[in-house]
């Protein structure tokens, strides 16, 4: 097979020096040496066309109960730690957000920002007590300046909430779904999540399965 990849590329997180991890027809992935994720080569990223029509080919039902079964560690998580006071954003909201509607039929105010769907720029000018970052944070391109964002828009004390599914050592990669989908384009590594915390701003950190929380300063 031809190789479509240098052997080097930098980490988009945090720059570290990352080394061909997987190649096969459809994906050239590296890893860092650093913070140990795994990304997908920059050339191999969708356009933004081919990306949004995967997302709008998603089965975001917001009524659908098994939905609301797999938002839950998000959406109980902020209903123990805040109040209806607080004010939330869901930073990613997709087509559909079942965080959104559980939250707001308890009374909660949360506003959605969504790059293709809820383009609404002014929401990035505030500042909120929650964030809720429901896969979301593997797609994203440039993961260090999405995290700086995302810290600068927490109050202090505040917390952003995050599901994915961290790359673990041992997960035999050739087989692993999750890196399947093109806009899967950055796994992390709990490396990663304890760099992001040390390096941008965040107290403290959580890992709960697919959870993450960090806590603001």
């Amino acid at each position: 097979m031809m190789s479509l990849s240098s052997k080097y590329q930098n980490c988009p997180l945090c720059k570290g020096a990352s080394k061909l991890f997987f190649e096969d027809e459809k994906f050239v992935h590296y890893q860092c040496q650093t913070c140990r994720s795994v990304f997908l080569k920059p050339e191999l990223r969708l356009n933004a066309e081919d990306e949004e029509q995967r997302y709008l080919n998603h089965n975001n039902d917001i009524n659908d109960v098994r939905y609301h079964q797999f938002v839950s560690p998000i959406t109980n998580a902020i209903l123990i730690d805040f109040s209806s006071d607080s004010v939330g954003l869901d930073y990613g909201a997709g087509t559909g957000s079942a965080i959104s509607k559980i939250l707001s039929d308890k009374g909660y105010t949360i506003k959605q920002y969504d790059p293709f769907f809820h383009i609404y720029p002014e929401l990035l000018q505030g500042s909120y007590d929650y964030i809720a970052c429901c896969e979301v944070m593997e797609h994203f391109f440039e993961p260090r300046r999405e995290f700086e964002k995302l810290q600068g828009l927490l109050k202090p004390g505040g917390k952003l909430y995050c599901m994915t599914e961290l790359f673990q050592d041992n997960i035999p990669f050739s087989d692993w779904y999750y890196k399947n989908d093109p806009t899967h384009v950055f796994l992390y590594h709990a490396d990663a999540i304890a760099w992001i915390q040390k390096n941008l701003g965040f107290s403290e950190f959580k890992i709960d399965g697919r959870m993450i929380t960090f806590e603001n300063i």
